[in-house]
């Protein structure tokens, strides 16, 4: 009978997870239809899919998109990529402009997400548009990978979901579980805060796990099969990918049944495991394939041993593969998500590598080598940490939460996100009526700011203030947590908490010595100056008593800064050097704030040591970013912002401010953000002649205006004086600048109401179009007197005599002026003085005034000024000069380029990622895609591929 007779073929080719049918999702597919049957009555909303790597999300968006136009809806679906997020909204521009019914108006969006400075424009014009297609129908709007969205993307989704939530528009979301970005994770808590719905994606179950290798191999598995495709533990891009591996070789089908052919196969590579290992850094990967190599699970410092490094080397590593769902924290040692991506990772490896690793690790003394798990639940990794918890006692167990702080407070200064992890847990173990949970509290609000959970962190510390019945040293615990927390985001804030922490009865010493000395960096950052000098020496006097050398540090930073408002600024100098100093010794965890070294770039900036400035901030920069100190890298790169300003690098500048713009739900105004980015931009739109930014930016000064810092509404009536003569209205400038220099005098700014003392001239000369002579008068005299006070300072000098050739309109000092800058890299000071000096020349010596315009023609045209390279340009035919100078600075085969951008460019025509490219250049990632977006702009290319064929042609003639 033909039952009987043995009929063997191989498995069939060619069929892979997309064609497969989708099993085992019944319940989730069900909840889908249910949310577009709502949609289709008119129902709008937010569902958010979430799951770990290969569980499904994307197949159950493709799902719903189906349905969706199954049901006559006009569907829009876009997915973010690991290597593509240089484009601004990349993501959901692609769902809505692409595709059979894309929106109206596509030109427009893509010029506004291409333009520097034009977000509240593209949110206001997406949105216009979106409600205008849904007045016509309801709208399905799909993003797959939202953890790998640019932050303009996620800022635009959760906006506009709320803002639209009354229309019929149903955003459908997938993003991965676990580990995500700061930026994600807020945009997950604010979707979730509007009523978002969540579908979480588990492991398949046996019926269904069964079906998919049915589907697969083309016939019923044999329990050896399905033991086999157990090992996937459910996960269905795992499962697919391992029966595809196999179906070839390993898989015959006898008597319409699969069987293995020759026993239990040797490990494979995995497609999906090869393309995460590929997007790794070099570093990341290599540690994840000597982990692979080792088995089991290890702990960091044999992978240092085994790498030749030492363990915080491996930091940023370890982060990156813990972000890319390959490895997990098992206790103290790290483990493998899955033991499939294990194998697949060792697979990949050569044979004698595999053994002379495990060679090695098994010579390493007792201790020090890692100890094999066993896997039998779900997720090798996960089932590790889950019986890690599992061998924990129950909330309360005390030992184990002092465990865990002991931990976190040994990680604070070199890796702060696993130190916030532990926090968390030991707060989580602490019962709310335990003695010692506000001490938690306070420990875990530093360490979720600097990790860029400041939301969070104030909510906790709000939540155990409102809970109430705190002893005074417990409360004043967290209201200096508060007031650390609030330094970054309002100024008003910090000195509110650090006050009323301050005040408390009976504390400790040294707990109110910290208090006040961050009520004296609250004070003196606020503009109150004469207070945070009171404060600050009531502070030493307790600080000293306590012999506490952390608030010494903080100290010595408002010395330093009390220093310069007296315009003492060589004891400003020595003061800032002594604290940086004394917070470095100390460990950037302990210091009050964060880092102290901010000041010392910004005095350095301030008074002409820009490049001095410059490298400080840079190594800021990379050691906070390798550290995972999210919180002072933002600082760092709004600090960076002012000192490329100054420096005339105006593309850099704004796009080190687009890559710290504060997040929509930051605790506060965002007042850093006011006094560096926000200001940048408005300088920098006034300098390229960008009027609609400049109107943006002008409109956030209005605000600063009335904040509660003195600092700020400084600088926002600066600002406002600043467009006002950039509108022709001098007057109007004047008036913007009264309330600043009627102001207590022991808080006025040091620089007559300026931000900067190469402001004086430009003080100078509105005061002057507005005939306030006296103005301009005053703002000379206290340049002059800033320059004799500190003689060793050339570019104080410069910007004095500057000043003082306007206001007697005079020459010789505007000569001196241009002299004095030849030595100072304060290029678009320089330029000023070159063009003042031209238009007094080109008076009466016409020809003796075009070398100065041509040379500041030249310094404008290298900062990307190009408002200024205009105005220079009429001087220049008003004095005859009909030729066309060159810009220079700029490759002659890239003259749309800026010098960065052409560095970004070249790299990644050579095929590197954003990442590397910014390991490459010292720069941020964000950074970066702020470069490469303008020449994407600038060159019409729209691919990476496109570029690559440019940088060809251009670079090599090909």
């Amino acid at each position: 009978m033909s039952v009987n007779r043995v009929t063997t073929r191989t498995a069939p080719e060619g069929l892979d997870d997309a064609r497969t049918p989708l099993r085992g999702r019944d319940a989730e597919l069900a909840f889908i239809e249910e949310r577009l049957d709502a949609l289709g009555r008119g129902e709008g909303g937010i569902v958010r899919v979430e799951g770990p790597a290969g569980i499904g999300r994307s197949r159950i968006l493709a799902e719903a998109a189906a349905a969706g136009r199954r049901r006559g809806m006009r569907v829009f679906e876009g997915a973010a990529d690991p290597d593509e997020q240089f484009v601004p909204l990349g993501p959901l521009l692609e769902g809505v402009l692409s595709g059979a019914e894309p929106l109206s108006g596509a030109q427009r969006l893509r010029d506004l997400a291409a333009t520097p400075g034009q977000r509240f424009w593209l949110l206001q014009e997406l949105g216009d548009r979106l409600r205008e297609a849904a007045r016509n129908g309801p709208l399905l709007v799909v993003l797959d990978d939202l953890q790998w969205c640019d932050d303009l993307t996620l800022l635009t989704f959760h906006t506009l979901a709320a803002g639209l939530s009354p229309h019929p528009i149903l955003w459908l979301v997938a993003v991965r579980a676990g580990s995500v970005p700061s930026g994600v994770r807020t945009t997950l808590d604010r979707i979730r805060q509007a009523g978002a719905h969540g579908l979480a994606l588990g492991a398949l179950g046996d019926r269904a796990i069964a079906r998919i290798t049915e589907d697969v191999l083309g016939a019923p598995p044999d329990p050896d099969v399905l033991r086999l495709a157990d090992r996937a533990e459910g996960v269905p891009q795992l499962l697919v990918e391992l029966l595809g591996s196999l179906r070839e070789e390993a898989v015959t089908i006898e008597n319409g049944t699969a069987r293995l052919s020759e026993g239990p196969p040797a490990p494979r590579e995995l497609p999906s495991v090869v393309r995460r290992l590929d997007q790794l850094s070099d570093e990341a990967r290599e540690l994840v394939q000597t982990a692979a190599a080792v088995g089991g699970t290890v702990t960091v410092a044999l992978l240092a041993e085994l790498l030749g490094r030492s363990s915080a080397a491996l930091i940023t590593a370890v982060r990156e593969s813990l972000d890319a769902d390959l490895l997990a924290e098992s206790g103290d040692r790290l483990a493998f998500r899955h033991d499939l991506i294990r194998e697949a990772v060792e697979a990949g490896l050569p044979l004698p590598l595999r053994q002379a690793l495990r060679g090695h690790a098994a010579e390493l003394p007792p201790g020090s080598a890692a100890s094999p798990v066993e896997r039998s639940g779900p997720s090798a990794g996960r089932a590790s940490a889950d019986a890690a918890e599992a061998g924990r006692a129950g909330p309360g167990d005390a030992a184990e939460a002092d465990r865990l702080r002991t931990d976190a407070a040994e990680l604070a200064a070199t890796a702060p996100g696993p130190a916030a992890e532990r926090s968390l847990e030991a707060l989580e173990l602490t019962p709310a009526d335990a003695p010692e949970r506000p001490r938690v509290v306070a420990e875990t609000i530093p360490l979720l700011w600097q990790t860029g959970r400041a939301a969070q962190a104030r909510e906790l510390g709000a939540s155990a203030l409102a809970a109430g019945g705190l002893g005074p040293e417990d409360e004043a615990l967290i209201r200096l947590a508060l007031a650390r927390l609030a330094v970054q985001f309002d100024f008003s804030e910090a000195v509110r908490q650090a006050r009323a922490g301050a005040a408390l009865p009976g504390v400790s010493q040294t707990v109110r010595g910290r208090s006040l000395a961050m009520l004296a960096v609250g004070l003196s950052m606020s503009g109150e100056h004469a207070a945070a000098e009171q404060v600050a020496a009531e502070a030493w006097e307790t600080a000293a008593a306590a012999g506490d050398r952390t608030a010494e540090a903080t100290l010595t930073t408002v010395r330093s800064a009390v220093s310069f408002h007296r315009m003492e600024l060589a004891e400003s100098f020595r003061q800032a050097e002594r604290s940086a100093a004394l917070a470095d010794a100390l460990g950037v965890s302990t210091s009050l704030w964060l880092p102290e070294a901010l000041w010392h770039a910004l005095l350095s900036n301030t008074t002409g040591r820009t490049a001095e400035a410059l490298a400080v901030a840079e190594e800021g920069i990379r050691i906070t970013r390798e550290q995972g100190r999210t919180a002072a890298t933002r600082m760092w790169l709004m600090t960076r912002t002012r000192i490329l300003l100054e420096t005339g690098r105006l593309s850099d500048a704004r796009a080190d401010a687009e890559a710290a713009a504060p997040a929509t739900d930051d605790p506060g105004p965002g007042n850093l953000a006011d006094v560096t980015l926000r200001y940048v931009m408005l300088r920098v739109a006034l300098h390229t002649g960008d009027r609609q930014t400049a109107e943006a930016y002008a409109a956030e000064a209005r605000r600063m205006r009335s904040d509660g810092a003195p600092v700020v509404r400084h600088f926002g009536a600066w600002m406002l004086a600043l467009m006002a003569d950039y509108e022709g209205r001098p007057d109007r400038a004047m008036a913007e600048l009264d309330a600043v220099m009627t102001s207590p005098a022991a808080d006025r700014p040091a620089y007559a109401g300026l931000i900067d003392p190469a402001d004086a001239p430009v003080l100078v000369r509105m005061a002057l179009r507005a005939g306030a002579h006296e103005r301009a008068a005053q703002a000379v005299a206290l340049a002059e007197k800033r320059a004799v006070l500190n003689p060793d300072l050339p570019f104080l000098a410069a910007t004095a005599a500057h000043a003082r050739g306007l206001l007697d309109n005079d020459l010789a000092p505007l000569v001196r002026a241009v002299r004095l800058y030849e030595d100072c890299p304060r290029v678009l000071a320089r330029a000023s003085a070159l063009e003042d000096a031209g238009r007094k020349l080109a008076a009466t010596r016409k020809p003796e005034a075009v070398p100065y315009f041509e040379t500041a023609l030249a310094l404008y045209a290298r900062s990307g000024a190009e408002r200024d390279v205009a105005r220079v340009r009429r001087r220049l035919r008003a004095a005859g000069v009909r030729r066309r100078p060159s810009t220079a600075g700029l490759a002659d085969s890239w003259p749309e380029l800026t010098a960065t951008e052409l560095r970004v460019v070249r790299l990644v025509a050579r095929g590197l990622t954003n990442r590397q490219a910014a390991e490459h250049l010292a720069l941020s990632p964000h950074t970066v895609s702020s470069h490469l977006r303008r020449a994407f702009t600038k060159l019409d290319v729209t691919s990476r591929a496109e570029l690559t064929r440019l940088a060809r042609h251009r670079d090599n003639g090909e």
